[in-house]
């Protein structure tokens, strides 16, 4: 059964559409109002495990598809976990607190996974899920709310880098880190403290609009941002039935974590060989004709109307009249006033500019709709990124 997470007291007595979804056995809004277009994001569901001791760094390196040997201390490293085939079991990051201390962030368990690898070295391993309550404040006035309230400089956070702070009184660790594609930050407190930065951070954000956001306004943004959801737009290898729901991180855009150069990891000769001869699928962005579904609906005299929550289903995608692959999640960005979708496409269907075609049902009939493919991220401001500090111990970017 479902419980709720240590700022449940509060999210329950806001949430006036009663929209609730399960989350990691957690209680989690869909939608706080009837709308969902304008909200703001508790994420203590997620699963957090820290990794201390002298072999640390050679465990977190054995999992990670990133080198973790440059990951400075203070800074967040995003990052696969992947089977011996290759194959993304999770997607998540890790921040080191310390040379020898490390937090693993993850979507789904993984306690017994990290135990297994550890064997024969020297490490502690401890789940902190429920002892850790986090908010996420996303933005572009998210640093001007922290820094009425924060007794450290947050200009010196640059992008997935954290430090300690007080909060009001509270102490916190505030990362730069998010899951919307914006200007944003995650504040990590202990669950006893989880009410009382709830209402600090609304008394302060109440003149900068801030409200709290449901998980069907975090779809959105999350989609715009072109970020990839584990279940949704790929099945984790430890969950997949059969060979062709497993994907590696190349096919679904997260490629880019995979550091072959570095010691042997988990997966690590299978993904040099799949570098080596290319992927056959490639995760991409797509934008659909508009006017042309307008048009398919008006021929049966009905308006189109677009969709307002994302979809999660897989639907698919022809180029040339065959199939060659399916959107795993598409709505209406209120940000940049198109229909998008995500969607993995054969690897020689994934040029930029390629026109595709998806399908959609108009009045129960199937039908087919131009379809672009376009650049990811959707929506990527400077302000995400921009460094307001340049630390000189910086090692790497996220």
């Amino acid at each position: 059964m479902p419980i709720g997470t240590p700022f449940h007291s509060r999210t329950s007595a806001l949430c006036q559409s009663y929209n609730w979804r399960h989350w990691s056995g957690y209680l989690a809004a869909s939608s706080y109002d009837v709308l969902h277009d304008n909200e703001y994001i508790d994420v203590s569901p997620l699963y957090k495990y820290d990794v201390k001791g002298k072999d640390a760094l050679r465990l977190v390196n054995r999992l990670s598809t990133r080198d973790a040997a440059k990951c400075a201390v203070h800074q967040a490293m995003y990052t696969c976990l992947c089977d011996d085939q290759g194959k993304v079991i999770q997607d998540g990051t890790v921040f080191r607190f310390a040379e020898e201390t490390f937090r693993f962030h993850l979507a789904d368990p993984s306690l017994r996974w990290l135990r297994l690898n550890a064997a024969g070295l020297e490490v502690e391993l401890e789940d902190v899920s429920e002892r850790i309550a986090a908010l996420a404040l996303q933005g572009p006035t998210s640093r001007d709310i922290l820094k009425r309230l924060a007794d450290t400089d947050i200009d010196r956070i640059n992008y997935f880098r954290f430090a300690s702070a007080t909060l009001g009184g509270i102490p916190a660790v505030v990362s730069r880190t998010g899951y919307t594609g914006d200007l944003g930050y995650e504040i990590w407190v202990s669950a006893e403290h989880a009410e009382p930065l709830w209402d600090l951070l609304m008394a302060a954000g109440g003149p900068y609009g801030l409200v709290p956001v449901g998980m069907l306004a975090l779809d959105m943004a999350r989609l715009e941002a072109g970020f990839v959801l584990i279940e949704v737009d790929y099945t984790s290898s430890e969950k997949a039935l059969v060979a062709l729901q497993k994907f590696s991180p190349f096919e679904i855009g997260l490629g880019w974590t995979v550091n072959l150069e570095k010691e042997s990891f988990v997966g690590h000769a299978a993904l040099r060989a799949e570098k080596e001869r290319g992927s056959l699928r490639q995760l991409v962005g797509l934008e659909i004709d508009w006017e042309e579904f307008e048009r398919l609906f008006g021929e049966v005299g009905l308006p189109a109307q677009a969709p307002t929550s994302a979809w999660r289903s897989r639907v698919p995608v022809f180029r040339d009249g065959r199939q060659i692959g399916r959107a795993t999640t598409g709505c209406w960005s209120p940000t940049l006033k198109k229909y998008i979708a995500l969607a993995i496409v054969r690897h020689d269907c994934a040029t930029l500019g390629l026109p595709l075609q998806l399908e959609v049902a108009v009045e129960d009939e199937k039908k087919r709709v131009g379809a672009n493919v376009m650049r990811l991220p959707f929506f990527d401001p400077e302000r995400k990124r921009a460094r307001f500090y340049k630390p000189s111990t910086a090692r790497t970017t996220p």
